[in-house]
């Protein structure tokens, strides 16, 4: 397991993967350890995998400040990998809240991003915000799934202030096309590859300065893949075409009966996609 020095000292690893030019990917939670990430179905047959485990995740340290986990602060960590790996650019991938994390690099740094993938990405890093209508209608395209009243009734609970961990449980099936028991082996994992001091400090205030990032976007001549999936809601597929439109050279694929994590709902497509797309660059 290779490991480098952050700007502060902290010891970050990484996990190589599979062949090719690298990829770096950015796990998502918000903290959530590399390993869910897996072989992102397939695609180390065509790019070597560079998975971070961000700070405090994983088999990364933990930092002496926890106000080095905002993600705004994260951004620094991504430099010091690519310096690290001796690389003049990068092709980046941000899953879920890490969408946010790969995009603040992007924007801080638009010369060292070669192609940027950001799949399902969470958006609060360019103001665009997920509603409880959002994930209402999403969940409802799911009407005729047997755990689909469980998670009707959660959403409720949550809107009305009532959440609590059984709540969110049964929202879980939601994050994934098919709730199988690949599915929910994966969804038990997460509960031991999340640092949840690390994901309280993520979103902390001061992370994000929308409009100063939707302008820096600007300048970023890199292609950039939004990919969102067809029953997601963070992003819907609605977002994610306003998200992808932020960037100069942006495009949105969804991925049909896709959740939150497409890699595992259809890895062929999500391959294909992804590969094709970095091919390009």
């Amino acid at each position: 397991m290779p490991t480098f020095s952050a700007y502060d000292g902290t010891e970050l690893a990484y996990h190589e993967k599979g062949d090719g030019e690298p990829l770096l990917c950015l796990p998502g939670g918000p903290m959530r350890a590399a390993a869910y990430f897996g072989d992102l179905g397939g695609l180390t047959a065509h790019r070597r995998l560079i998975l971070l485990d961000l700070r405090g995740t994983g088999d990364s340290a933990v930092p002496d400040d926890p106000a080095t986990y905002r993600c705004d602060r994260l951004v620094d960590d991504v430099e010091a990998l690519r310096e690290h790996l001796g690389l003049e650019r990068i092709d980046l991938l941000g899953h879920s809240a890490s969408g946010n994390l790969a995009t603040l690099y992007a924007a801080r740094r638009p010369k060292r991003v070669r192609a940027l993938v950001l799949v399902t990405p969470a958006t609060h890093s360019v103001g665009l915000t997920v509603t409880d209508r959002d994930h209402r209608d999403a969940a409802a395209l799911r009407a005729g799934e047997p755990w689909y009243p469980a998670a009707e009734a959660a959403l409720g609970e949550i809107a009305a202030g009532r959440a609590t961990a059984e709540v969110w449980n049964a929202l879980a099936p939601l994050a994934y096309g098919r709730w199988d028991a690949t599915a929910q082996a994966h969804r038990a994992a997460g509960a031991t590859e999340k640092n949840a001091d690390a994901a309280a400090a993520f979103y902390a205030e001061g992370a994000f300065d929308p409009p100063a990032t939707r302008a820096a976007l600007t300048a970023l001549a890199a292609p950039v893949l939004v990919l969102a999936g067809e029953w997601d809601s963070g992003p819907n597929p609605a977002h994610a075409e306003e998200f992808a439109a932020l960037f100069p050279h942006g495009v949105r694929q969804v991925q049909p009966r896709g959740a939150h994590f497409p890699w595992l709902d259809d890895p062929e497509w999500f391959v294909r996609r992804v590969a094709g797309f970095l091919a390009q660059d």
